[in-house]
């Protein structure tokens, strides 16, 4: 749902300032873009997390074939919690950020763009804050959004491969649980990659930025961050449809309601059909266990077939 909130939100946002030069809802799109965008890093780091840690449950549970299926509220719970702190920690991002302008010396044309400048009317204390994470942005963005659900998959996988080797190899190998557990298994490392892949441009940017900025051109820096933008919508667009492909039961639940949507879920002539011919049969076992006649015989059914 938040790569969703991503792409319909953040990309035409992008692709308009691209085209026109000018910022689509001004000083508001500044600092929401980014927020948004830095809390779909946490969104996605926070909730890799927790997939490792279930799948540490998973294979250290003294009955995983018998494990109960996880509460509703548990899950919201958890949800809410990986939410709310993805955009606590994103908060700065606000204050961060401001519209500025920037008039071209041969055309004299007007550009709008975003620079990271924190604003003067803040507090000071608030602006101090704000100062530090501007420069600490960089290695707080390598360590939290990078390294850390990398290394945390990459510990969880281990460790679980290293317990179901040893103490459970002889129960789930060829287990239909054995399997089921394999496929999601996969399916983070999966997440976990494409994640990576799509992140590294960005940590490689930055450090170049932080480190050669005053021998490169500001088109040179929006160009990097354009190209950090599309690695985030194209990791955006890709993920769901991962899930929807490893993982078997979301991705016919998906096919399932998408089917019932596109056939209008309305009772249609196969569905009155089979309604008519349950009720004919229900009223032909009640004549099976009653000895009382029938007063008057059983209505005749239109079944749509000849006979």
């Amino acid at each position: 749902f938040w790569d969703f909130l991503i792409l319909f939100f953040c990309l035409p946002v992008v692709i308009f300032n691209e085209i026109t030069k000018k910022r689509l809802l001004g000083d508001m799109s500044c600092r929401i873009v980014p927020f948004m965008e830095v809390s779909s890093l946490g969104v996605t780091t926070f909730s890799l997390c927790a997939l490792g840690i279930d799948r540490f449950h998973a294979a250290t549970s003294p009955q995983a074939s018998a494990r109960p299926i996880e509460q509703c509220q548990s899950i919201i719970a958890k949800l809410a919690v990986i939410w709310v702190g993805s955009m606590t920690l994103a908060v700065p991002e606000l204050l961060l950020w401001q519209l500025a302008q920037d008039a071209s010396p041969m055309s004299g044309v007007v550009t709008e763009y975003c620079a990271m400048k924190p604003s003067s009317n803040l507090p000071e204390s608030i602006y101090s804050l704000v100062l530090t994470y501007q420069n600490a942005r960089m290695w707080w963005y390598f360590g939290c959004y990078f390294c850390l659900p990398i290394l945390f998959t990459v510990s969880c996988q281990l460790v679980t491969r290293r317990i179901r080797g040893t103490d459970k190899k002889s129960e789930c190998r060829g287990s239909k649980h054995g399997q089921c557990e394999g496929h999601l298994n996969c399916t983070i490392i999966a997440l976990t990659v494409i994640y990576g892949l799509c992140a590294t441009p960005e940590n490689v940017c930055n450090l170049v930025a932080a480190y050669m900025s005053p021998d490169m051109s500001k088109q040179t820096l929006d160009l990097l961050n354009l190209i950090n933008q599309f690695f985030l919508f194209f990791k955006c667009s890709v993920t769901p449809v991962l899930l929807l492909c490893l993982c078997r039961p979301l991705g016919q639940a998906f096919m399932d309601c998408c089917c019932c949507c596109c056939e209008g879920c309305g009772p249609d002539s196969s569905s009155s059909e089979s309604s008519a011919d349950s009720k004919l049969k229900t009223e032909m076992s009640s004549s099976i266990f009653f000895d009382k006649p029938r007063e008057t015989p059983p209505p005749l059914l239109g079944l749509g077939t000849p006979c």
